[in-house]
């Protein structure tokens, strides 16, 4: 193999890898959160409001967003 055609091979494969790579990068994490000053078992009510309507919009608790 000649001198140019090497070079030419070795900076195409350079060039290339970091294409690939890039691709797989996964997706963000988001968090959605409540902050109380009382107890969950005190304002059960509201909490389960607050998940019942995170459903509703698409939002399933331990599973991330689709």
């Amino acid at each position: 193999m000649r001198r140019r055609e090497f070079i030419t091979l070795v900076g195409g494969v350079a060039i290339a890898l970091p294409l690939t790579a890039s691709a797989q990068r996964p997706k963000k994490l988001y968090r959605i959160g409540m902050l109380e000053r009382t107890s969950p078992v005190i304002n059960a009510v509201n909490l389960d409001g607050f998940r019942r309507g995170l459903r509703e919009l698409g939002y399933i608790e331990g599973q991330p967003m689709r």
